[in-house]
């Protein structure tokens, strides 16, 4: 009975790395590319780059972006782990609540900002190329009584 105990463990360990194998690597360095990208009524960073550290469950996640309309040069690093688990950070003076889980292939981030009397719902949807040599972030911003925007953010591996 132990041996088939001992069988079922290991069977369930592979299992679950397999599962995780699945998934793809978000890892690298990557830099916006622009002409490929829509800020919808946002206008462009000069340069966004973002790198990417991915070792499943977790994944970190350092943007930087100079010229931002949203208050100039801007640099936020966010480690998250994509059961879901809910992380708080600051963003630009403003507080986030987030959380990461896979939706098939894409990494979904779903974000609940607070920025003075207004609360913003930003749903991230990660998805990577076929060839792993782009990443695209989908972006859905929810703003109360100002309605949505949806921005598409296209990066190239460096």
């Amino acid at each position: 009975m132990k041996t088939l105990s001992s069988a079922l463990l290991i069977i369930a360990a592979l299992a679950s790395a397999a599962l995780a194998a699945d998934k793809p690597d978000f890892s690298g360095d990557w830099k916006l590319n622009a002409s490929k990208s829509n800020f919808g009524p946002i206008p462009a960073p000069a340069t966004y780059a973002r790198k990417v550290t991915h070792a499943e469950p977790s994944i970190t996640i350092e943007d930087t972006q100079t010229g931002s309309a949203l208050g100039g040069d801007q640099h936020d690093t966010r480690t998250y782990t994509t059961d879901g688990k809910e992380i708080s950070y600051q963003a630009n003076g403003a507080e986030v609540k987030s959380g990461a889980t896979w939706d098939g292939d894409a990494l979904q981030i779903n974000s609940k900002v607070s920025l003075q009397d207004m609360q913003l719902e930003v749903k991230d949807k990660i998805t990577l190329g076929d060839d792993g040599k782009t990443m695209t972030d989908s972006v859905h911003i929810a703003v109360p009584q100002q309605g949505d925007i949806e921005l598409t953010l296209v990066f190239e591996k460096q």
